[in-house]
């Protein structure tokens, strides 16, 4: 589905709920139970008086009924304007209500926006068009993945695809309990914010477990604010998940004149619903681009690559001091050999093994050398290394590789794959993508708390690189924001 078609499909699917407004919503049934009306319906339809109080009033009465202990009250559009209307059952009144007449003789209940004849078009399209969008968005997700796993688009799209999926969860839910648009706003206000509280206990836990991980780390790599991300992020959701209930504690036993929430015809109310309403919309659709950059980086790291490569690259990082490998360029290498195993017995194709980096300040050689040692004394030959042993950095490590692996293969598109420790590959693969390689990651185990770290890191990553995809979708949901709170004031003055 194009761009074209999407906005083609939503234009269509509005010309239909205006259509069914105009053409239903000429007529409308009052139905009054005993909801409404404290005594039983008379049997003699002449103690059954319904009185218009208006002078000009917008629809006139053409029938009533009884049934099944139901009053049910019919009523077409005259003009526009407001109908007042009173039952009573002998002299005592029972039910008083308000219909509106609105352009094009559509009739509502109780409210400029309540419930009318065929309005359930609206909920129903909105439902439609969100499936429409949801089916662009995974088409492209499917298409950009199958071009490039390593683009921040990826995990753009899959946090879109959370994100659409509970809103349509709350669509049609909205579906099956339609009362009318102004219902569907309140129910709209609250459902992004009753989002973001069900997973509030999640962020909690994950701040919390996420902080105990950037300790480790700390331990391990060093004090920086780098490895305190992590810890920022989980409070951070915490406290802006939060904020809308602090403010509308605060603000409800507050006596300040000026943000009088009390007042539905004043500013304040409405200003206090724009604001909550903002708030936890960024904070859901956060945590669902979280959620993708966890989904996505867990994909990527367990990606197999087809079994099909001439060359495997090895990406370097620090070795011991006497030259031998540490647990984690170990366990890279260890990886390296067990694709080259399973892809040899699959298709009897034994790749090229390229071991990559240089020899950093503290150490007594080449990070290349290291490795080349390690392959040579788990039965590798010497004809199955190409070493590159001076690069300093993954970007390095991958322009200075492939470089000499075309040199060594002859031709240009030598199938290459490249392996590193889990958390490492999207990032890897994403550098190889800037540079216009097109490789595939194979991911080897490490500790959990470089994970974590690398999860922020990438959600961060993500937020900035596509920043302008991302203000875009946050600017469409702040507009739906200030509809849903324009609606919700009209409904209270007009």
């Amino acid at each position: 589905m194009s761009k074209k078609t999407l906005i083609l499909t939503g234009a269509v699917l509005f010309a239909l709920c205006a259509a069914a407004l105009v053409v239903f919503g000429q007529t409308y049934t009052v139905e009054l139970n005993d909801n409404y009306i404290s005594q039983a319906i008379p049997e003699d339809p002449r103690d059954i008086r319904i009185e218009i109080e208006n002078d000009a009033p917008g629809a006139e009465i053409t029938g009533y009924s009884a049934e099944d202990g139901k009053l049910l009250i019919r009523f077409a559009s005259l003009r526009k304007g407001k109908t007042n209307v009173k039952v009573y059952f002998g002299d005592e009144m029972q039910s008083m209500f308000r219909l509106y007449t609105h352009p094009f003789g559509v009739l509502t209940y109780e409210n400029a926006f309540g419930d009318s004849t065929g309005d359930i078009a609206i909920p129903a399209a909105t439902l439609l068009f969100l499936a429409a969008v949801l089916w662009f968005v995974i088409s492209r997700y499917r298409a950009d993945v199958k071009k490039s796993m390593y683009q921040y688009r990826n995990v753009l799209e899959l946090g879109l695809i959370v994100f659409l999926g509970f809103l349509m969860l709350y669509q049609a839910w909205q579906c099956i309990n339609y009362k009318g648009v102004i219902d569907s706003v309140n129910n709209f206000l609250g459902v992004i914010h009753t989002f973001s509280i069900f997973v509030l206990p999640v962020a909690f836990v994950l701040s919390i477990f996420v902080t105990a991980s950037n300790v480790s780390l700390m331990r391990k790599e060093g004090r920086t604010w780098r490895n305190m991300l992590g810890t920022f992020l989980g409070v951070g959701l915490c406290l802006l998940t939060l904020a809308p209930v602090a403010l509308g504690e605060y603000l409800q036993w507050s006596s300040n004149p000026i943000m009088d929430v009390h007042n539905e015809q004043g500013a304040g109310l409405y200003i206090e619903l724009f604001t909550e309403g903002v708030i936890s919309m960024l904070v859901s659709y956060l945590e669902c681009i979280l959620i993708g950059t966890v989904i996505f980086g867990f994909k990527a790291a367990r990606h197999i690559p087809a079994f099909d490569k001439d060359y495997i690259l090895i990406l370097g990082c620090q070795i011991k001091d006497d030259g031998t490998l540490t647990p984690l360029l170990q366990s890279r290498a260890d990886r390296a050999l067990e694709f080259a195993r399973m892809q040899q017995e699959k298709t009897g194709k034994a790749p090229v093994f390229v071991p990559s980096g240089g020899q950093g300040p503290d150490e007594v050689m080449a990070e290349a050398d290291a490795i080349k040692n390690y392959l040579l004394s788990v039965g590798i030959g010497e004809e199955r290394i190409l070493s590159e042993n001076r690069s300093a950095n993954t970007r390095e490590n991958i322009e200075n590789s492939m470089r000499l692996i075309r040199e060594h293969a002859g031709f240009d598109d030598p199938l290459t794959a490249f392996s590193t420790t889990n958390y490492h590959v999207f990032r890897a693969g994403l550098i190889a993508e800037t540079q216009g390689e097109h490789l595939e990651g194979i991911g080897s185990p490490t500790k959990r708390y470089f994970w974590i770290n690398a999860f922020v890191r990438e959600f961060i990553a993500t937020l900035v690189s596509e920043k302008k995809k991302h203000l875009f979708v946050i600017a469409a949901a702040t507009l739906m924001i200030v509809l849903a709170v324009v609606i919700k004031y009209l409904s209270a003055v007009l």
